[in-house]
């Protein structure tokens, strides 16, 4: 039988560390559940910018971050959103902020990297991320993530090819660049590995893969997961990072894990 897993990755295949400024309200929060803030509203958006955080910590710390967007023509990425939106929605609402400061990423990027990262061999580090709020007008939330790959995270992949099942990966917040880099780490080939996919592109990853092989296992942890995990013929709930899920994916996985490389079990039994 012909089989393919497809792991998220933050949560899942990465034990991730966020640090979230509220610019309204002028406060932190470190290890939040961004997916889940974002649902719960429907006028968030979840949003990945394509900077670097050498490029950030250089720049003055009182100047407007979209102002720096802007003047930089720094990319984005919709990770997740509630409802349709267009990108020159996000755009709009994105450089016309007058709240969130260069500042405001800088804290989050020295502290995810000073408290949880610096220390690590092997690290995807997400410089940059904000949660539009169409409510407010403009930049809720900045976000700063920075990941390692949970133990035996690779053992997992590679006894999996091991035993000829394909392997993807299909992450919802995760700069393609970055990804690679640790999917190449992992030992996940790059043409398999999808970064900055919405709950629709890998429900879609799932519907694709299901036409090339007999039987596809979503591996994920979170919210953005949900469509997928319907989607695929088993579906794989991780609590190895947060054991608190909402409703909606406990009823979806077929399985729940505490650790990853348990997919490798799961996986042989349904095989035979």
């Amino acid at each position: 039988m012909t089989t393919a897993v497809v792991f998220d990755s933050a949560g899942t295949l990465l034990r991730t560390y966020r640090v979230l400024k509220d610019v309204i309200n002028d406060t932190v929060q470190n290890n939040v559940e961004t997916i889940t803030l974002t649902a719960s509203c429907k006028e968030r958006a979840l949003i990945l910018l394509y900077v670097h955080s050498r490029d950030i910590i250089d720049e003055d710390p009182s100047r407007l971050l979209s102002g720096y967007l802007q003047e930089n023509n720094i990319d984005f990425g919709i990770s997740c959103t509630c409802k349709a939106v267009t990108a020159d929605y996000i755009r709009d609402l994105l450089y016309n902020d007058s709240r969130a400061t260069i500042g405001d990423l800088q804290g989050c990027i020295r502290t995810v990297w000073g408290g949880a990262c610096k220390k690590e061999t092997v690290v995807a580090l997400n410089s940059g991320g904000v949660m539009l709020n169409g409510n407010h007008g403009g930049i809720e939330f900045v976000v700063t993530a920075g990941g390692r790959p949970f133990s035996r995270a690779r053992e997992t992949i590679q006894n999996l090819q091991t035993m000829g099942v394909g392997t993807y990966i299909a992450s919802g917040g995760d700069r393609t660049k970055k990804l690679m880099k640790m999917a190449d780490y992992l030992g996940v080939p790059q043409d398999n590995t999808h970064g900055v996919a919405t709950p629709a592109i890998k429900e879609q990853v799932v519907e694709d893969l299901k036409r090339q092989y007999d039987m596809v296992v979503m591996v994920g942890d979170g919210i953005n997961d949900l469509r997928a995990m319907k989607k695929a013929d088993f579906a794989i709930l991780s609590l190895q990072q947060n054991t608190d899920k909402p409703e909606p994916l406990l009823k979806a996985a077929d399985f729940t894990i505490n650790s990853v490389h348990e997919v490798v079990d799961i996986v042989d039994r349904l095989r035979n």
